[in-house]
């Protein structure tokens, strides 16, 4: 939501999303989101930048993304110095 909390914020769809930007309560509807709009524009793979720090927001991505039914597997970028889990996705069909 803007910061009046009357309309989304709309996200444009590219190969990585910075999860920085949001509330950790909006972590888990964000993702799926993400998830479903990056197939649908036809994504086979997606990185989601979570942050080092103590681990919480990295459980939340990966729990989503271990339920999501696009997500064929996922694993941490160990190469990002940002903290940041990559997700491959089924195409659509």
């Amino acid at each position: 939501m803007d910061p009046e909390g009357r309309n989304p914020v709309r996200v444009p769809i590219e190969h990585e999303l910075d999860l920085h930007a949001f509330a950790p309560r909006d972590i888990p509807s964000v993702v799926e989101e993400y998830i479903d709009a990056a197939a649908a524009a036809g994504f086979d793979r997606v990185r989601l930048v979570h942050g080092r720090g103590r681990g919480i927001q990295r459980g939340i991505v990966q729990s989503v993304l271990d339920r999501h039914p696009r997500v064929l597997e996922f694993w941490d970028d160990t190469s990002s110095r940002l903290g940041a889990t990559i997700a491959r996705l089924a195409p659509l069909v």
